[in-house]
């Protein structure tokens, strides 16, 4: 029977924080380290699990953050603990390696999904074939996303990119005479192939109508949309941000293996990263949120829910990921507020966002209350229903401003009617940019929308629009 020791990282966070080690031992032999990915304070830690502090009347946020992070660890505990039986169903050896590869191919699986059948799919379904390899490139990027523990919107990026490399890689060989044996490594792969690979993924898609039947295998192996496995593979246009985006998250990857002393290679050297150009940001005006809180859609009562819950976020300003996820343990009674940890940073830094809820959000909770089966604050849809749901929802209640936009893809300009490009992160906007309207104090506003202050991803909210601008000039008039 497998059994744990936890320890802290030497590594202090800035804010004092530290990750939880576990120690898994198997048997004398085998006693691997993994790192967790939960961050606590020291003062939290003990050998066998984490101390709760004890609920006053002024902790309440720290005793959440402190039982979330036990949760976490639990859970973590149970997927190692499922991954070793599983192993030992299927006759076989329980090693550091074998341990440590299982846990990278069941990443994305829920600890009930283990076993040593959904392990053996996993490993055939892996079209890179990494675990064989650990050396190579590929398998080094998947060590990266264990050791880093990125959010699940990270990592599926992270895999767009690793999927894409291949499609390269092997694109090289086939076309290419003078390259037919051409392999990436981590030690060998130099500036000149890095820019390569980014024009190749810029005009991957020309490409594809270039190259059709090699494309068809290449897809068909490595899919562009890491949800379709093997069924109606695609290609789309893709602007500056999207090529941006995944040179830095190929960086940080190098960055990493600099740091870790896995490589002395440091092929982004002399590799000017761009920051992303966004427009400004469009979201409604309060007189249109209320426009659209208060229609009458009681002949579609489905398009109803959807609007109340889209209503709901605006009010709140949380991701739609974090608004799904959500249910009746994330109401505050006491405090009359929602608490939530935000999925896309709770493997950096998982501080708990706190809203007060106003007068509406507590009519829209106490109309939906045990309302769904599953026991969520509201009866969701997907996430790709609720985006549909939205646009009819603006579009029935005569909310049709136009907007200019930045197109993502040709970086130009263009202007389209709000309903018709509405989606779930406009509610975040629309939280975020009237409450910046009224407050004008970012910092303050970080505290109530999960960004990180001084965040440069938050300073795309901050529209000065001309109301701001003649306040501006009012004070000093």
């Amino acid at each position: 029977m497998s059994s744990f020791l936890l320890r802290l990282s030497s590594r202090k966070e800035s804010d004092g924080r530290q990750q939880v080690i576990v120690k898994l031992t198997v048997s004398r032999q085998v006693r691997p380290c993994f790192k967790s990915g939960v961050y606590v304070q020291p003062e939290w830690f003990k050998a066998s699990g984490l101390v709760i502090p004890r609920k006053g009347k002024y902790n309440y946020l720290e005793v959440k953050e402190a039982e979330t992070a036990q949760d976490r660890l639990n859970t973590f505990k149970n997927r190692l603990t499922k991954i070793c039986r599983s192993l030992e169903e299927g006759k076989e050896e329980l090693s550091s390696k074998s341990i440590s590869d299982a846990l990278l191919l069941t990443n994305a699986m829920k600890v009930e999904e283990i076993s040593i059948q959904s392990i053996k799919v996993a490993r055939k379904k892996s079209a890179l074939m990494v675990i064989e390899a650990p050396k190579s490139f590929y398998g080094w990027m998947e060590r990266y996303i264990i050791e880093k523990q990125p959010s699940y919107d990270q990592t599926k990026g992270f895999r767009v990119l690793m999927r894409a490399m291949a499609r390269y890689e092997a694109f090289v060989n086939l076309t290419d005479k003078k390259r037919k044996c051409f392999k990436l490594d981590i030690d060998k792969i130099d500036k000149e192939t890095i820019l390569d690979f980014f024009d190749y993924f810029a005009n991957e898609k020309e490409l594809a109508d270039e190259y059709p039947k090699i494309f068809e295998e290449l897809l068909a192996k490595y899919p562009a949309d890491i949800k379709t496995i093997r069924k109606s593979p695609h290609l789309v246009d893709r602007g500056e941000n999207t090529v941006k985006k995944l040179k830095k998250k190929l960086k940080a990857f190098f960055n990493w293996l600099n740091k870790g002393g896995y490589s002395t290679n440091q092929p982004f050297n002399g590799i000017e990263i761009k920051s992303e150009i966004y427009g400004t940001p469009y979201y409604l005006t309060l007189e249109e949120r209320n426009q659209i809180a208060d229609a009458d859609l009681s002949s579609n009562k489905s398009l109803e829910v959807q609007r109340d819950i889209f209503i709901f976020q605006c009010l709140i300003g949380c991701r739609v990921g974090d608004l799904l996820r959500m249910t009746q343990s994330n109401l505050n009674e006491k405090e009359q507020m929602i608490e939530y940890i935000a999925n896309k940073t709770k493997g950096k830094d998982p501080k708990t966002v706190s809203v007060p809820l106003s007068s509406r959000s507590k009519a829209l909770v106490e109309k939906y209350w045990g309302a769904d089966k599953k026991g969520r604050l509201f009866p969701f849809i997907s996430a790709q229903k609720y985006n549909e749901a939205i646009k009819e929802v603006l579009t029935r209640c005569g909310v049709t401003r136009v907007v200019t936009i930045l197109n993502p893809t040709t970086g130009k300009e263009e202007q389209r009617p709000i309903n018709e490009i509405a989606s779930s992160h406009m509610a975040r906007r629309t939280f975020i940019g009237n409450l910046y309207k009224k407050v004008k104090d970012p910092n303050l506003i970080c505290h109530l929308s999960g960004h990180e202050e001084n965040s440069k991803a938050f300073a795309r909210y901050r529209k000065i629009d001309d109301d701001i601008k003649r306040e501006m000039v009012e004070l000093i008039d």
